[in-house]
């Protein structure tokens, strides 16, 4: 196996489907559409329109665009609010001179690192709490967009369909990020087609079990055309951000693998697994253990949150550490100040067997 020829240690993923942890597992059907993918030339171009069509129609949205990542979906949509569809010059970054709608408006109480792939496109972020009044307010002729963060990051911000509704009587686009709001699989087309985003985006490579580096962005026409200008292989502000043949192959068939699922028969094993790790730690001095719910991320699925107090043999840092430094590593996540969570989404056919064994050994 490869990782053993270099040394790296697997890791049983009881945390969540974390960048830093290889994002998820791809099924069968995923590896093989990229091992297939990978036997011939293309033209990318064609790749990416049949691809995305293919991804929109499943969807039923109006179109979809293959992003290198999440992130780079961010990018590349911000890019097309500030820069249009058809710019003059792709290579309008991040100076934008001559540019006036090159602000983006976003919720102080959304806050987090990934807002860092509009501020690249040199945009500037103009930070607006209060109420929707508030809000909706400080748009002026120089909002290209609304950048909105959906999930637990959300939960202290207006209603989302309230903001959509009001910006688009001011023609400004709203854009989603959605990257790990799957599931339910229904958000791929709550927020474009229920909500009316402009554009909504996720993660390929997190509940929807494709490539790690692939993204979606999906939803008007006019965007995703533009996120494809803006995108590689075009020399513009999306070239480093490339997405391989291969890896749009593994998304259109990630998509249709997960479309077929049985998604309440998939939650109601995560409730199953969450309820073995509780029952399994009762008996373990000074520890409670509960039912969280929704997840870190606010997806309806729960986590079970173990709660170490003073009579427990470690505390919370010492348990991640001991975990961490097992053979296979165990990943877990930390929570609030001496808890730590278990996360079933992540969790392989009897990984939550071995998950509480170490628990257990660990602490008991």
């Amino acid at each position: 196996m490869v990782y053993q020829q270099l040394g790296v240690r697997p890791v049983i993923n009881a945390s969540a489907t974390l960048t830093k942890l290889g994002g998820s597992l791809m099924p069968e059907p995923v590896v093989e559409a990229i091992r297939e993918a990978s036997g011939s030339f293309i033209d990318l171009h064609e790749l990416q329109d049949l691809a995305g069509k293919r991804i929109a129609e499943l969807t039923n949205n109006e179109a979809c665009y293959i992003s290198s990542g999440a992130a780079a979906g961010i990018t590349l949509s911000v890019a097309t609010c500030i820069a249009g569809v058809e710019p003059d010059d792709r290579m309008v970054f991040p100076a934008l001179d001559g540019y006036e709608r090159n602000e983006v408006l976003c919720r102080p109480e959304q806050y987090n690192g990934y807002r860092y792939s509009a501020d690249i496109t040199g945009a500037k972020i103009v930070e607006v709490g209060g109420d929707l009044d508030d809000f909706i307010g400080a748009i002026n002729s120089r909002t290209a967009c609304i950048l909105w963060f959906a999930g637990k990051l959300s939960e202290n911000s207006p209603p989302l369909e309230d903001v959509i509704r009001e910006a688009k009587k001011l023609r400004v686009p709203v854009i989603v990020d959605a990257a790990a709001q799957i599931p339910p699989l229904s958000s791929l087309w709550y927020f474009t087609k229920e909500l009316g985003a402009d554009a909504a985006i996720f993660s390929g490579g997190k509940g929807l079990r494709g490539p790690q580096t692939t993204g979606l962005v999906l939803g008007r026409s006019d965007i995703i055309q533009g996120c494809r200008n803006h995108g590689a292989p075009n020399h513009a502000i999306g070239r480093p951000m490339k997405v391989s043949k291969e890896d749009m192959a593994g998304a259109v068939a990630a998509m249709e693998w997960s479309l077929k699922q049985d998604e309440p028969a998939t939650l109601q094993r995560y409730e199953d697994i969450v309820q073995f790790w509780i029952d399994g730690v009762r008996d373990l001095p000074g520890v409670t253990a509960e039912r969280g719910f929704p997840s870190e991320a606010g997806q309806p699925h729960p986590r079970a949150i173990l709660n170490l107090g003073p009579d427990a043999k470690l505390n919370r840092n010492q348990l991640v550490e001991r975990l961490w430094n097992r053979n296979p590593r165990i990943a877990v996540s930390e929570d609030e100040q001496i808890a730590v969570a278990l996360n079933p989404q992540t969790i392989q056919e009897g990984e939550e067997k071995l998950v509480l064994e170490a628990i257990r050994e660990e602490l008991g």
